[in-house]
């Protein structure tokens, strides 16, 4: 009798809990976190984003993460003809500007990351550059990004506080391309991000300059409007602000907002 009265103590046991509210024995489907995620990215944030991205889908199961990195204004324009995305991430707050004044964005943007720029040189310094006039000499070959993406407009404002003219060889249309210049040999210099130069160290040297001082990028980020997965862009970004986000993005380089 006792062991038959035990037994059936333990199946009503059983049977409360498993009548419970589910909203106190387990989390809400992650308050609706979940699903395909489309970040369109500046160029220059595509290994921290990478890595923000694996581990944002490991704090949330069933995630997955679609990047899409290229230079800021080329981003802003894909989005304002409408390419189907849930976050914007940009690598100045004029490309942003473009997004927001079209009405894509949900909310306002905030400002997550600075960068800074450096001379890309290749590995060594062999033409031993150590400023901004260095890249005036006779048959020096440099590359820049267009002035319409961030590197560019922060290259053209570095260049005017020091008083430099020069004429670059190739404008390019992100970062990551006028950085590739240096690395392949086509160029004897870059004007680039100081994370750009952190990522290649193994094949180039960044060069600091004083003038970068004051030619700061600032990386605004925002959900867009006509995102179909707006808990998880919410997520994300909130996520990128986290000190964990922040701790990778320190790692590569770039400066607290």
């Amino acid at each position: 009798m006792r062991a038959a009265l035990a037994a059936v103590t333990a199946l009503v046991v059983l049977g409360l809990s498993g009548c419970g509210d589910d909203s106190t024995d387990r989390p809400a489907a992650d308050d609706g976190i979940g699903g395909q995620l489309t970040v369109f990215a500046a160029a220059s944030l595509a290994e921290s984003f990478t890595r923000i991205g694996q581990d944002f889908e490991a704090a949330h199961h069933g995630v997955k993460v679609i990047f899409n990195f290229a230079g800021s204004s080329a981003l802003a324009n894909q989005i304002n003809e409408g390419a189907p995305a849930d976050v914007f991430a940009s690598a100045a707050p004029a490309n942003m500007a473009a997004v927001i004044e079209a009405g894509d964005g949900d909310g306002e943007p905030v400002t997550f990351a600075r960068n800074q720029l450096v001379i890309a040189v290749p590995g060594g310094n062999p033409d031993a550059v150590t400023g901004l006039g260095d890249l005036t000499r006779p048959g020096a070959k440099v590359a820049l990004c267009a002035e319409r993406v961030p590197c560019g407009a922060a290259a053209r404002r570095a260049l005017d506080l020091a008083d430099v003219t020069l004429t670059p060889v190739t404008l390019e249309q992100d970062v990551k391309a006028a950085l590739a210049k240096v690395r392949l040999g086509e160029v004897d210099a870059a004007l680039v991000y100081r994370t750009d130069v952190r990522a290649a160290a193994d094949d180039v040297d960044g060069i600091e300059f004083p003038e970068s001082v004051g030619a700061v990028n600032e990386y605004p980020i925002v959900v867009l409007e006509d995102s179909g997965n707006l808990p998880t862009a919410r997520a994300f970004v909130e996520y990128v602000r986290s000190d964990a986000g922040r701790s990778v993005l320190t790692a590569a380089g770039f400066q607290a907002p």
